[in-house]
């Protein structure tokens, strides 16, 4: 039989929380620097690569409002997006505007200028899983002008 202990479970959770939000400084920092609009992130998995020394793996679900948006930034390492619901603008670069639906990918070299991340419903919100292979330590998200 379990026997909880007063006081535990909150300890443990500020304890986990402490834990995930260390583990991953660089997309809370570069999150400030950011204007993002009704958009949210949850950390999936932060890994070291054993097989590419230096280099980490990232996956990040991220939740997109209703209208929400993210202003033009950049991503130092690869980027997978993979959309998991609604719908996702992306412009990178140059390139056009797309809307990319459920079950859509694209990906994002590192580097590459991001124009626009954008949930154009005004209803329904959209979601997405990013997955970054970045320099250990590397802001994950830095603003265009950088």
């Amino acid at each position: 039989m379990l026997r909880r202990t007063p006081g535990v479970l909150p300890i443990a959770a500020i304890i986990l929380t402490v834990i995930v939000l260390r583990a991953v400084p660089a997309v809370s920092a570069a999150q400030s620097e950011v204007a993002e609009q009704g958009i949210t992130h949850q950390l999936i998995t932060a890994q070291k690569l054993p097989n590419a020394p230096g280099q980490s793996l990232t996956a990040v679900r991220v939740d997109i409002a209703p209208g929400g948006l993210s202003p033009s930034h950049r991503h130092p390492g690869f980027v997978l997006a993979y959309v998991l619901a609604g719908t996702v603008r992306s412009q990178l670069g140059d390139g056009p505007a797309i809307d990319y639906h459920a079950g859509q990918s694209w990906v994002e070299p590192p580097g590459t200028l991001h124009r626009l991340t954008q949930n154009p419903s005004a209803t329904e919100p959209a979601s997405l899983l990013a997955v970054w292979v970045a320099e250990d330590g590397a802001s994950l998200l830095v603003p265009a002008e950088q």
